[in-house]
């Protein structure tokens, strides 16, 4: 059994309505929790690449990564855990993993199964919360990943107002 529905959910998965690249995060992170991040991806086998800037290099330390100085070039971990559906990880601050995925290509029970799935598996190994919240309105998440239900859950009422 899913989740979420997607014909209860789909309005959290309308890029108008929420904006293309919703905000998702794991608060109160640390450089561990960044480096479980990395070694989870490269674990569960999925497709990536790491750049800074417009350079693709190894995947580095996420203590390397965390402690660049402030005028180097922008890291990003572009990660594809199925073909077509690209997470962009922001690795700026080791006090959030910062994270967006494109809701364009998030349509239907198939891919919203794919995204609970992402969740899951990040909010379990670290033991926290994953929160997706509107593009542009961070405080006010929509689905997360809850740590005690061991699921995605709904966190908004996905009803348009009438």
């Amino acid at each position: 059994m899913p989740d979420l529905a997607w014909e209860e959910v789909k309005n959290f998965f309308d890029p108008g309505l929420m904006g293309p690249l919703p905000d998702v995060r794991v608060e109160d992170a640390s450089v561990e929790d960044w480096q479980a991040v990395f070694d989870l991806v490269q674990a569960q086998g999925w497709a990536w690449e790491y750049s800074e800037g417009e350079a693709v290099v190894p995947l580095p330390a996420a203590t390397d990564v965390l402690t660049r100085p402030a005028d180097a070039e922008l890291p990003i971990l572009r990660v594809w855990p199925v073909p077509g559906v690209q997470v962009n990880f922001w690795p700026s601050s080791a006090l959030e993993i910062d994270f967006d995925i494109d809701l364009r290509q998030l349509q239907g029970q198939e891919r919203l199964d794919m995204l609970c799935g992402f969740f899951t598996v990040i909010g379990r190994r670290l033991r926290k919360p994953v929160l997706m919240a509107p593009e542009g309105d961070y405080q006010h998440p929509v689905v997360g990943f809850d740590v005690e239900a061991d699921r995605v859950v709904l966190l908004a009422d996905p009803r348009l107002p009438q």
